[in-house]
């Protein structure tokens, strides 16, 4: 059987405001050393599956130049699968940008039905999770499904985040509806569908020619398939999963990984989470610093002092003499200057924090305002950041009033116009 994967990774990922500012969502970077693609990368190659479709959009750059080949994921392959990257194009009739999930989907579907793949497996590039889908497979040809879609149960209160399924005792979709208002039950879609290749063919087809159609498979591919009688069944997952969406969302996932033990082993060696990694040198620790409950990548320098509780690291971080940072995400080479307090903050790559610089907080419990800290930008000497504020990304000290504190919910933007260096 021919099964052909498709990974929809062109999500603009808005609410993740700074962090997907110069990049797409699946490329942001996760757990110190991954991109988020790489756990759906991951599962396919780690489930038997290296025929890889990528469908990019927004600000594709670093997703390809992370992805490349498919080397670190053995998907470098020419004539047996392998991974193919595949962007909006223009041609003489109707392509354009895609304007949905299904949309993106139907502008390649000359490419994704080549060979005659007999079944499709649609999934997301910005979700974190384990799954091995040959179960999912198997889960499929014994019901005898058109149409395979994973779910998963979330707590009732966040059930309109998503859309909702009710299922009949043999796990056949009897109803599905797009984040409801009112959710009338907590079996929620996770984006991962199993499609026979003629259904889906046609499915799409359909939605193409309607004009009111939004071209999405949540809004208008899953419900239609629902109510026309096709054979849609429900997988269920119990595993970890979650849509890292959101600032808070994000900074959850991180603080997840750091349970003891975490949601997803990174060190399952029968499970592998592989990635595209840059040589750095062993993590150096002074004398006199301490860590807690923390994730180091190579190449990060602790400086006598300094002190990490409940944080990721990515790779080349530096702290200096005696700097503080607590529940916090430093991305690929911040720099935490002397005697400067980090406390619930996410900070972009290649971030200077100057001496005795305060940025966030511990805010009171059930209370989560972040501060987020985009690009390349430098935090002045002595300056106090409050929590909820915002820095965009290329800021630099000049362009930050010349008061000492920045207060809660202010966004402070690069002055600079785009062609200064």
């Amino acid at each position: 059987m021919k099964i052909r994967t498709v990974i929809l990774a062109g999500g603009e990922g808005s609410r993740l405001g700074v962090l997907t500012a110069k990049r797409t969502k699946p490329a942001v970077p996760f757990a110190g050393k991954y991109r988020i693609i790489d756990f759906t990368l991951s599962n396919c190659v780690n489930s038997g599956l290296f025929d890889i479709m990528i469908m990019a959009q927004y600000r594709p750059h670093s997703l390809i130049e992370h992805i490349g080949a498919g080397g670190p994921w053995d998907l470098n392959r020419d004539f047996t699968g392998g991974v193919r990257i595949f962007t909006p194009y223009k041609n003489r009739s109707s392509s354009d940008w895609y304007t949905g999930t299904a949309d993106a989907i139907q502008q390649n579907f000359s490419f994704i039905k080549r060979d005659k793949p007999d079944l499709v497996l649609i999934l997301s590039g910005d979700h974190i999770y384990a799954m091995d889908y040959e179960t999912m497979i198997t889960f499929h040809l014994d019901h005898q499904a058109d149409l395979t879609m994973a779910t998963i149960r979330v707590p009732i209160g966040e059930a309109s985040r998503f859309g909702i399924c009710g299922v009949g005792p043999d796990y056949r979709v009897t109803s599905f509806v797009e984040k409801p208002a009112l959710p009338p039950s907590d079996l929620a879609n996770m984006g991962v569908y199993l499609f026979k290749t003629e259904v889906l063919d046609r499915a799409l087809w359909e939605d193409h020619l309607r004009a009111d159609s939004s071209h999405d498979f949540g809004k208008d591919i899953l419900p239609n398939l629902v109510k026309d009688g096709t054979r849609v069944y429900a997988f269920p997952y119990s595993g970890y999963w979650v849509d890292v969406g959101t600032i808070q969302s994000y900074w959850q996932a991180h603080m997840d990984m750091l349970h003891d033990p975490p949601p997803i082993n990174l060190n399952d060696r029968n499970w592998i989470i592989h990635t595209r990694t840059e040589e750095r040198p062993p993590v150096r620790i002074a004398s006199s610093a301490i860590i807690q409950d923390s994730m180091l990548s190579d190449g990060c320098v602790i400086e006598p002092g300094a002190r990490i509780t409940r944080s990721v690291l990515s790779p080349g971080v530096v702290m200096r003499r005696g700097a503080v940072v607590e529940e916090s995400i430093l991305l690929t080479d911040a720099e935490i200057g002397p005697g400067a307090v980090v406390q619930r903050a996410i900070l972009d790559k290649r971030v200077r924090i100057g001496r005795n610089a305060r940025v966030g907080a511990i805010t009171p419990e059930g209370e989560l305002r972040l501060v987020t800290i985009g690009k390349n930008s430098e935090v002045p000497d002595e300056l106090q950041i409050e929590p909820g504020a915002m820095v965009g990304t290329d800021v630099i000290v000049s362009d930050f009033p010349s008061k000492q504190v920045v207060k809660s919910e202010e966004t402070i933007l690069t002055r600079r116009l785009p062609y200064e260096v």
